[in-house]
C-alpha cells in the first residue's frame, strides 16, 4: 500500500473567482513543488480546462482528475469527480443546457478563460460559470451516477455556498459517503453528519493549494491509481 497525497478541488483560471495565474500548467507545477500525487481540477459548472490540465500533469508527474464544483439549484455547491476526462465531458454536455446563460461581467466577477498546457489562452467563456444551475440537490447524486462518477458536499465547514450554510445541516437520508472539509480541524463539529471526510483546499490562488498532508492509502499501482481510488469512494 502507498500513501497517494492528494488535493481534489482547485480552481484554474476558467473559473470567474480563480486568479488568472492559476493556469492548468501553474496549477500542476504547483503540485509537483508541494509534494501532491493526484490533483482534481473542478471549475464551477465545466470542465473544459480539464484536457489542457491532464497534459500539464503528465508532465508535471501529477495523476490528473477531471471534476467539476457543482452549483445546485439551490445554490448548494457539490463537488463532482469522475473517472475519465470523457464522462467529465459528456457529463458537461448534460447540465449545458441547465445552465442560467447570464454575460459575465469581467469587472465585477472576474475573468474566465481557457488556456491550454503551455500558459496560452485559447478562449474566454463568454456567460457567467459560477451561477446555480437547474439541477436540485436532490437530484446531483443520480446525475452524476448516469455518468459514473461520485460527488459529495464543497465545504461543509464553510458559511457560504455549503449544504450546512443552505439546508442548516447534511441530513443523513441523502445517504452521502463522504463530504468535503476545508480544514481538517473542524471535522468534530460535524460528526453527526455520518460521512467520512475529504480535505481539500478549494484552491483560487496557487498558493493556496494544499502541501503533502492529506492521503488515501491505495494499492502501489500509479498506473491504476484513479481506478483504485473510485473503487475505494464507492465501497
Amino acid at each position: 500500500m502507498k500513501k497517494y497525497y492528494y488535493d481534489l478541488h482547485i480552481h484554474s483560471c476558467l473559473s470567474p473567482c480563480g486568479d488568472d495565474d492559476s493556469t492548468p500548467n501553474s496549477i500542476a507545477g504547483m503540485g509537483e513543488i508541494n509534494g501532491l500525487m493526484v490533483m482534481a481540477l473542478t471549475d464551477h459548472n465545466t470542465v473544459r480546462n480539464c484536457p489542457h490540465f491532464f497534459k500539464a500533469a503528465y508532465r508535471h508527474g501529477i495523476i490528473p482528475i477531471a471534476g467539476m464544483e457543482l452549483t445546485t439549484a439551490e445554490e448548494i455547491h457539490v463537488i463532482c469527480l469522475f473517472e475519465t476526462l470523457k464522462n467529465a465531458q459528456d457529463f458537461e454536455k448534460e447540465i449545458e443546457d441547465k445552465r442560467f446563460k447570464i454575460k459575465n461581467r469581467a469587472d465585477i466577477f472576474g475573468n474566465q478563460y481557457e488556456c491550454d498546457d503551455c500558459d496560452n489562452i485559447v478562449a474566454t467563456e463568454e456567460f457567467l460559470l459560477s451561477n446555480a444551475t437547474m439541477i436540485s440537490f436532490d437530484d446531483v447524486q443520480d446525475l452524476v451516477k448516469k455518468f459514473d462518477g461520485i460527488c459529495y458536499p464543497a465545504h461543509i465547514d464553510r458559511d457560504s455556498n455549503s449544504v450546512t450554510a443552505v439546508l442548516g445541516s447534511l441530513p443523513t437520508e441523502y445517504g452521502f459517503k463522504f463530504a468535503e472539509l476545508r480544514n481538517k480541524q473542524n471535522k468534530d463539529k460535524f460528526y453527526d453528519t455520518g460521512c467520512e471526510f475529504i480535505v481539500s483546499s478549494d484552491a483560487h490562488y496557487l498558493w493556496d493549494i494544499s502541501e503533502k498532508e492529506n492521503y488515501f492509502l491505495l494499492p502501489d499501482d500509479d498506473k491504476n491509481a484513479v481506478k483504485n481510488l473510485f473503487k475505494l469512494l464507492r465501497e
